[in-house]
């Protein structure tokens, strides 16, 4: 069984994130979503909220790709979770230059951590590829539209969080 691993911060999961969750599930059997607890962030949302969020978008996807796709939080280093849940890839988004940069150097600590898990990277969709959850948090804190960036029910939550 080909497992793969897409890890991220996911804080909110954007319709970039959902695109390379779609195409990702056409290279596995299985696909697990890696969802970092990375504390020194500062997330809008908690780890349980971020998690139920991936979980209602990738209940949606599975459905429609017939692919196992599971939600797994974590706080080790990623090859680690990598070994965790079995996966034999781990799958990269890259928006622009500067993500490749950043992606080509984990992916050579990777490879001397442990040469079994490859990493793959796809491109997202040219309408996706400004898509940061960083902007997006942004542009809804001073009240922006975020409908085009996050599905209606992400786009409902963050708009909730801000109005708090």
């Amino acid at each position: 069984m080909r497992i793969g691993l897409y890890p991220g911060t996911f804080d909110p999961i954007t319709l970039g994130h959902i695109d390379i969750i779609r195409r990702a599930a056409t290279l596995v059997d299985k696909l697990v979503i890696g969802v970092a607890i990375n504390r020194d962030k500062g997330p809008l949302f908690s780890l349980e909220e971020r998690v139920a969020m991936i979980e209602a978008e990738c209940e949606i996807l599975a459905g429609s790709t017939g692919i196992e796709i599971v939600v797994h939080p974590f706080e080790n280093l990623l090859i680690n979770c990598a070994r965790d849940v079995g996966a034999q890839m781990i799958v990269r988004g890259l928006r622009a230059v500067a993500d490749f940069e950043y992606e080509y150097q984990m992916v050579g600590m990777n490879r001397q951590l442990d040469t079994s898990v490859e990493t793959v990277f796809l491109m997202a969709e040219a309408q996706h590829q400004a898509i940061a959850s960083k902007l997006v948090k942004e542009i809804a804190r001073l009240e922006g539209d975020i409908s085009k960036f996050v599905t209606p029910n992400v786009d409902k939550a963050v708009r909730g969080k801000f109005a708090d």
